[in-house]
């Protein structure tokens, strides 16, 4: 049998997916999660096989949560189910970990069969996924990740390599905290970072700073 966490904010979603998994014979949901935090709780104290999680979480984002479980439980296979479009966050999640990518638009024999291919350890990448990601690797490979900023964000990120603070950056550039901390968010999903110490590691490793 296999046991599945269903992480997601809206109980409706969460009944819904219930609702098709119950038509199964060997899929059964586990337990559920209204956020990131109680997500993480729960996978750490018990054993699934396959975590559904939600990118959309209140407080700590799907993505961040995503990187923290693969950390603590690496071999625990984990299936995007998102509202978001696959060209947002699709190939970002894999990169990050996950198993696998669906929308919540996805025909429900399509969420069967993608939990039971990453409950045995596979990926399950439609060839769409399968061509962005090859596009994404080529595109790497031709330039690098700060090649992609604007030129604000770039100021900003060399800023915040640097050991600014975003209160301290806004006082420099005249500008609002707020709007800093929107150039920091946006640089962190650019990079597929979380902190500001990778941003700082990739800016020496490429000899932005010193």
């Amino acid at each position: 049998m296999i046991r599945v966490l269903i992480a997601d904010d809206h109980p409706v979603v969460r009944k819904g997916v219930k609702q098709i998994l119950k038509e199964t014979r060997d899929i059964v949901v586990a337990d559920e999660a209204f956020d990131g935090q109680e997500a993480l709780s729960k996978a750490f104290k018990n054993d699934y096989d396959v975590v559904l999680l939600d990118i959309s979480l209140p407080g700590r984002s799907g993505l961040e949560i995503l990187k923290q479980l693969k950390v603590v439980k690496p071999k625990l296979p984990i299936l995007i189910l998102s509202v978001h479009p696959e060209e947002q966050y699709a190939v970002r999640t894999i990169k990050a970990g996950a198993s696998g990518y669906l929308t919540k638009e996805s025909a429900p024999d399509e969420l069967i069969t993608a939990i039971r291919i990453v409950a045995r350890g596979r990926k399950y990448i439609r060839p769409s996924l399968a061509e962005k990601m090859a596009f994404e690797l080529e595109a790497n490979r031709e330039k690098p990740l700060h090649k992609g900023l604007s030129d604000r964000e770039f100021e900003v990120m060399l800023m915040l390599a640097s050991g600014k603070s975003v209160t301290g950056i806004a006082e420099e550039l005249a500008l609002s905290v707020k709007t800093i901390s929107t150039y920091r968010a946006r640089i962190l999903e650019k990079f597929n970072f979380t902190n500001n110490s990778e941003i700082t590691r990739y800016a020496i490793e490429h000899k932005l700073v010193s």
